[in-house]
């Protein structure tokens, strides 16, 4: 859990096991409004008891992309709760209520957002800067690591401006709270990963594409499943 009092907001990471995701709770604490990052479906009931039980309010989910191991419970969230759903414009998603370009600035009582289009893993990936502090790098940038580009689009190339042109531009004390670990941490900083990030820290891009290139991933077990899934919102046909 990360509490900023100075902006009245706190964060609370919420893991899934399964997938390794993790979902982000943005809380406003004087507003008591909030705001849900990449939530998984299996995990509703978790996280609206979680809202219950805080007194909070929900104002959006966000999906940071389209994810393939994982299916959104976007879709839920709305219908249960009255809530809207965010998604980048180039997400496909067309039951959104709100599409996301890059750039683009919105604020849910203190929590103050700024979206980066982060493409590379997927075209649509975007990264959530909250309050210019918190970095919500969906599959963008790990611990230690980043998202793969070997399906769903992905470019090595557009992953390598994304992380270096945009994301270690920020300052090197930003948090990072990535989407997936699966290694154990739930956050580093702009500064660690730039120093240390084995994939990318000091890497030239033919490097980094020779890298990406020979992970020899195994195929997403929900691929097939969770995309046209996340499409439509977490519905499934």
């Amino acid at each position: 859990m990360i509490t900023n009092s100075k902006d009245n907001i706190e964060i609370r990471p919420l893991y899934d096991l399964e997938s390794g995701t993790w979902t982000y709770l943005a809380l406003d604490k004087e507003s008591k409004q909030s705001v849900l990052i990449d939530p998984v479906l299996e995990r509703f009931d978790r996280d609206l008891a979680l809202l219950q039980e805080l007194g909070y309010t929900l104002s959006t989910t966000i999906d940071t992309h389209m994810h393939a191991d994982h299916i959104t419970s976007a879709g839920v969230f709305r219908e249960k709760t009255n809530s809207e759903s965010f998604a980048s414009k180039h997400s496909g998603a067309t039951c959104a209520s709100k599409f996301l370009n890059d750039g683009d600035l919105f604020n849910i009582g203190n929590l103050k957002f700024r979206v980066i289009h982060t493409p590379g893993h997927t075209p649509c990936s975007i990264s959530l800067l909250l309050n210019g502090k918190y970095l919500f790098s969906g599959d963008a940038l790990f611990v230690r690591g980043c998202g793969r580009t070997d399906f769903q689009g992905g470019s090595a190339d557009d992953l390598y401006k994304s992380i270096t042109e945009k994301l270690f531009t920020l300052p090197d004390d930003t948090i990072v709270l990535p989407g997936h670990d699966y290694k154990g941490f739930l956050s580093t900083t702009i500064g660690e990963e730039k120093k240390w990030n084995p994939r990318i820290a000091g890497k030239s891009l033919i490097e980094f594409k020779e890298i990406m290139d020979n992970l020899n991933l195994p195929e997403p077990k929900k691929i097939h499943e969770a995309v046209p899934a996340n499409r439509a919102c977490g519905k499934v046909s």
